[in-house]
C-alpha cells in the first residue's frame, strides 16, 4: 500500500477542489453529463415534492430537521405518509450530490472557466437555501405563502440549472446574437409571461384543494377557479407569443436554432394545456396535478433554451481534435 504525502494531504484538506483538478481532466462530454444529472434532479426534486403534497404527506414528518422529537427518521407508527416525506428529504441528499459532481466537473475542466464552476456553485446555495426553507414550511405548518416560495425557488435552481448545461457546450467568449432585437425583445416578453404564468400557477395550488396534509391546513383565502381562469388566460398569452415568435423566425429565415426550441416549446406547451383542461374538468386527480407539475418544469426549460437559443459563444476550438485545439491546450495552459 503506497504511502500518504503530508503535502499532499494537505493540499487536498485546504483547498479539495483544486487538489482534485490537479490530478483529473474530465472529458467535455462528463462535464456536460455532469450538468444534465443536476438540471434532471432539480426536475426530480419539485416532482417528488408534489407527490408529498398530494398524498397528504406533507407533515407526515412533523417537525424539522429531524423527522419526530426523539428520532431522525421515520418511524412504523408514522406510516405510508412518513415514509414519503421522508424519503422526499433523502433524495435533497441526492440533488447535492448531482450538484457537488457538476461543481468538481466544472472545476476539473481544463482549461477552467470560472464562471461554469460559480454556476454549479449558485445550484448548491440555491438547494441549501431551499432546503431551509422546506424546514420552515414543516415548521409553520404548511403555510400556503411559503410553499409558494418554495416551489419558486425550485424554479429559480431549475434555472441556473439549465445555463450551466447550456453553457457546458459553449466557449467563454463574448456572445454573438443570431437574431435581432426585435426578436430578442419578444423572447423576453415571453419569458416575463412564463415567470407570470409560473407565479399564478402557485397561488392556484395554495387556494386549492389539494392542501398537503390530512390535517387542517390553512388556504389562501381567495376563489381558487377564479385564479385558475386567469392561469388559463396567462397561459394562452404564453403560447400565442411563442407561435408569434416562431412565424416571426421564419420570417426573417432565422438559425435552426432558435427555430428548433421554439417549436419544441409549443409542442410542450399544447401538451400542458391539454393535461390543465382535463385535470381542471375532472376535479384535480392527482395523477394530473402531478403531471401538470412536471409539465410546468419543462415549460420554464424549454423557455429558458429559446433564450438561451439567441446567441452563440463558439468553443474556440478547445474541444476539438486536432493539432489547432492541442496548441490553443497549450498555450492556455
Amino acid at each position: 500500500m503506497p504511502k500518504l504525502n503530508p503535502a499532499d494531504v494537505q493540499a487536498a484538506l485546504r483547498n479539495p477542489l483544486a487538489f482534485i483538478a490537479a490530478r483529473w481532466t474530465p472529458a467535455p462530454r462528463t462535464v456536460q453529463r455532469a450538468a444534465l444529472a443536476a438540471l434532471v434532479m432539480s426536475v426530480v426534486i419539485v416532482v417528488t415534492g408534489g407527490a408529498v403534497r398530494l398524498t397528504g404527506s406533507g407533515l407526515g414528518c412533523p417537525t424539522w430537521p429531524t423527522c419526530t422529537e426523539h428520532s431522525l427518521t421515520t418511524t412504523r407508527e408514522m406510516g405510508f405518509h412518513g415514509v414519503i416525506e421522508f424519503g422526499n428529504r433523502m433524495l435533497t441528499y441526492v440533488l447535492c450530490a448531482a450538484v457537488g459532481w457538476a461543481i468538481v466537473a466544472a472545476r476539473s475542466r481544463k482549461p477552467w472557466r470560472r464562471g461554469l464552476t460559480r454556476l454549479g456553485w449558485a445550484q448548491f446555495w440555491v438547494v441549501m437555501g431551499n432546503a431551509v426553507l422546506g424546514g420552515i414550511v414543516v415548521l409553520v405548518g404548511l403555510n400556503p405563502y411559503t410553499v409558494a416560495a418554495h416551489f419558486l425557488l425550485s424554479s429559480a435552481l431549475i434555472a441556473v440549472a439549465t445555463v450551466m448545461w447550456q453553457r457546458t457546450r459553449e466557449g467563454d467568449e463574448a456572445p454573438r446574437p443570431l437574431v435581432g432585437k426585435a426578436v430578442q425583445q419578444l423572447v423576453w416578453f415571453l419569458v416575463a409571461a412564463s415567470v407570470l404564468l409560473i407565479a399564478v400557477g402557485t397561488v392556484v395550488t395554495g387556494a386549492g384543494p389539494h392542501a398537503g396534509d390530512s390535517s387542517e391546513v390553512d388556504r389562501i383565502h381567495i376563489d381558487w377557479e377564479n385564479v385558475a381562469k386567469l392561469h388559463a388566460v396567462l397561459a394562452w398569452i404564453v403560447v400565442t407569443l411563442t407561435f408569434a415568435l416562431w412565424f416571426v423566425l421564419k420570417a426573417v429565415d432565422a438559425p435552426r436554432g432558435p427555430l428548433a426550441r421554439t417549436r419544441e416549446l409549443f409542442l410542450i406547451l399544447l401538451a400542458q394545456g391539454v393535461i390543465g383542461y382535463v385535470q381542471y374538468f375532472t376535479h384535480l386527480p392527482e395523477v394530473l396535478v402531478g403531471l401538470h407539475m412536471f409539465g410546468s418544469c419543462l415549460v420554464w426549460i424549454g423557455t429558458l433554451r429559446v433564450l438561451l437559443s439567441l446567441r452563440e459563444r463558439p468553443l474556440a476550438g478547445l474541444d476539438l481534435p486536432g493539432p489547432a485545439a492541442e496548441a490553443t491546450v497549450r498555450a492556455s495552459a
